[in-house]
């Protein structure tokens, strides 16, 4: 028997191993698509209240809720699909993402504020 190590490697030579994913990693990333979801239906469910219980004011401002209910139901599936193929592909590098989140705050913010606007001119 040998007492030299199992892999060797020439001087300045990486050896290449590979990882494992864990399966938390696909659970977590389906379950912040799931919570994504779960905020446009919330948004969408103002949206049809306002809709349907609102004269010409509520109307525009549910479909401003809707627009960006819908907005925020195709940026959850492409982010969704985006860090599914990156943790697939077992990409390092962070898989959070800041512009989402903020710009929707941002179209948020923008249908509150028209909301109020034409509320108090009507």
């Amino acid at each position: 028997m040998s007492s030299a190590p199992l892999l060797q490697s020439a001087p300045g030579k990486r050896i290449a191993l590979p990882t494992r994913v864990e399966p938390k990693v696909f659970f977590a990333n389906e379950r912040t698509f799931l919570s994504w979801l779960n905020f446009t239906v919330i948004l969408g469910s103002l949206a049809i209240g306002l809709l349907n219980f609102g004269d010409k004011v509520g109307r525009i401002s549910a479909a401003l809720f809707t627009l960006i209910a819908m907005g925020t139901m195709l940026y959850a599936l492409t982010t969704y699909h985006w860090r599914a193929n990156a943790i697939r592909r077992r990409g390092s590098g962070p898989y959070d993402d800041r512009f989402g989140p903020t710009m929707l705050c941002f179209f948020l913010l923008i249908a509150v504020i028209v909301n109020f606007t034409l509320r108090i001119r009507a």
